[in-house]
């Protein structure tokens, strides 16, 4: 499933009944649930990058990834908006950008 694909069926779960989707249930529980969840799966694949199994690793940034675009749309935010400011950031260098902050 690419990002694009992943980010529509959050989208479309917005407002949907929280009894027919993990996702709808975790977004009618608030942004605040959704940015629990994000840390959790977070603290997971912090964990599996340390003990170096590939690939529970893999399994974990995907749950990340999608937490992450829940706590987003939780929010108003979706992919198109993380990607534009990926594009405003292409081609300035990491250290550049991050002393302009």
């Amino acid at each position: 499933m690419s990002l694009k694909t992943l980010n529509a069926t959050i989208q479309s779960r917005i407002g949907a009944d929280p009894d027919s989707s993990w996702t709808a249930k975790l977004l009618y529980k608030g942004p605040e649930k959704c940015a629990e969840k994000f840390g959790e799966e977070a603290v997971e694949a912090i964990i599996e990058a340390v003990k170096g199994d590939r690939d529970k690793l893999i399994s974990e940034a995907a749950d990340s990834i999608y937490h992450l675009l829940v706590m987003c749309a939780a929010r108003g935010v979706n992919l198109d908006d993380i990607e534009a400011e990926l594009a405003r950031r292409e081609g300035v260098s990491g250290i550049s950008e991050k002393a302009s902050r």
